[in-house]
């Protein structure tokens, strides 16, 4: 009698933990229960508390497996915006009512805190049915050769400089030239997603990297965290796997990020008096290479900096909630005449562009921020730039609350049908991923800082122009990618 034994039982191999919405959502539940330990020893028990848990609760809401990347930053920055402001609390050993804004910056918390949720809201609704992708729209830039993608930024770069000059030149433009440069972005990003999911040409993107660090430095505004945020985006777009080598990673991604911004925080304002000689404008008046070579020898004195100093004022000017408060505060006894005047100002920048309304006045972030705080407008510049009282503090002007949650919905919503246009379209995965970035970045680069009639107006834009290149543009450098790669470019179905 032949005895026939069982079959082995094979241990199927546990799935590989990816970079992805899944694992950053259990992330923030972890780190939100953490700090919840820190809540009771806090001047703001309960605000500190609930701050901890919108993260989850954001990416709960949003977290579905085709929601483009980008929305991880759009909801991650704002709420970093806010909630630093309960870490200044503890730092400054008051409790935000307490502050020298008064009692409404308490206020203003939560009604940001509450916006936020509410734009999430926004996105799963018109965001959260978006098809799968096939695996050929998926995988196909990982045909394309990094060398080739690095020849696209650089080609994109240069448009980009080109569009900075032609917006000076033709002012009346300077929205559409604004638009187009920002395919920098785009193939910044599938540079940097190819060569992480490939791991072929780290050279390239490193090379990438170090340019947009030294571009960033040479302005007056400081862009160089751009390509840390889209290298992040990169990496859950490739869906890196987490391990020893990611949190590494990761780890010297963020320290590099906080050391060039800490960096910036503390010379800013010399460089800027130097850039500008003393002037009060953004016009830079030395050249480039000696701006870079004056910032250079500031860095090569990093023990004449005051660290300290430069953290606390970074973390005062990342959190955005105290002018949001003093906005409530003066509109308490000085409420607007003019009905619903920001969301007028909104619409007119739009639908009548300088170009054909010569006449129309320029809008002043500085003035409007004046009018509805009742500051001193010859007091409100600082080192050379303007400020915002943000989209939120001018829908809660014109609404109210909880009114302003419904123009924030109506935001969010727009926004959030931009993003499905493009996730829509017939491109491979990872471009539409690409130009979500671009226009994400483009709307909310800065935050929460960003007035209501820029944002509406750089949204509109931004559509009009990108329809216009994925019909006609785009279609060409991906015909040359894939040429280059020595293969047929396949057909949408």
């Amino acid at each position: 009698m032949v005895t026939v034994s069982p079959p082995l039982r094979v241990r199927a191999a546990p799935p590989r933990q990816v970079l992805s919405y899944g694992l950053l959502r259990r992330a923030f539940l972890l780190i939100g229960m953490v700090l919840l330990l820190v809540a009771p020893f806090s001047n703001d028990p309960l605000p500190f508390a609930a701050g901890c848990f919108v993260p989850w609760l954001v990416l709960s809401i949003v977290g579905k497996p085709t929601m483009p990347v980008a929305v991880i930053f759009y909801f991650l920055w704002q709420w970093a915006q806010v909630f630093a402001r309960v870490l200044q609390s503890m730092i400054d050993g008051e409790a935000l009512a307490a502050g020298l804004y008064g009692p409404y910056v308490l206020n203003a918390y939560w009604y940001m805190l509450s916006s936020i949720v509410v734009l999430a809201l926004a996105f799963r609704m018109v965001l959260g049915g978006l098809p799968v992708p096939s695996l050929q729209e998926e995988n196909a830039h990982l045909e394309w050769r990094p060398l080739d993608l690095f020849i696209l930024y650089v080609g994109t770069l240069v448009l980009a400089m080109a569009c900075s000059y032609g917006a000076r030149l033709v002012p009346g433009l300077s929205q559409q030239f604004d638009a187009v440069s920002r395919l920098k972005i785009v193939s910044e990003f599938l540079l940097f997603t190819t060569v992480l999911a490939t791991g072929r040409g780290g050279k390239f993107m490193m090379a990438a990297v170090m340019v947009e660090i030294v571009i960033g430095f040479s302005g007056l505004l400081s862009d160089f965290r751009g390509v840390f945020i889209y290298l992040a985006m990169a990496a859950f777009a490739a869906r890196l796997a987490f391990s020893v080598t990611a949190v590494l990673g990761g780890a010297v991604w963020l320290s590099a990020l906080l050391v060039l911004a800490l960096f910036w925080t503390a010379v800013k304002a010399e460089y800027r008096e130097y850039a500008t000689k003393g002037e009060e404008t953004q016009h830079l008046s030395v050249p480039l290479s000696e701006r870079l070579a004056y910032l250079g020898t500031l860095a090569t004195s990093p023990s004449e900096i005051d660290w300290t100093l430069a953290s606390y004022v970074m973390l005062t000017r990342f959190a955005y909630v105290d002018i949001f408060g003093s906005v409530i505060d003066y509109q308490q006894t000085a409420r607007e005449a003019a009905p619903a005047r920001q969301w007028q100002e909104a619409f007119d920048h739009v639908f009548k562009p300088r170009i054909f309304f010569p006449e129309k006045a320029a809008l002043s972030d500085t003035e409007t921020f004046a009018r509805l705080t009742g500051a001193d407008p010859t007091e409100v510049v600082r080192a050379s730039t303007s400020i915002s009282v943000g989209y939120m503090g001018e829908n809660y002007v014109d609404l109210g609350f909880p009114g302003m949650l419904v123009g924030i919905f109506g935001l969010g919503t727009l926004i959030a049908m931009v993003i499905r246009h493009f996730m829509r379209s017939k491109l491979p995965w990872m471009v539409r991923q690409g130009i979500v970035l671009a226009f994400i970045y483009n709307v909310a680069g800065v935050g929460v800082e960003i007035s209501l009639p820029k944002l509406f107006g750089a949204t509109i834009m931004f559509f009009l122009v990108y329809a216009v290149l994925v019909k006609f543009v785009l279609p060409i450098g991906l015909k040359w990618l894939y040429s280059r790669a020595g293969g047929e470019q396949p057909q949408p179905s």
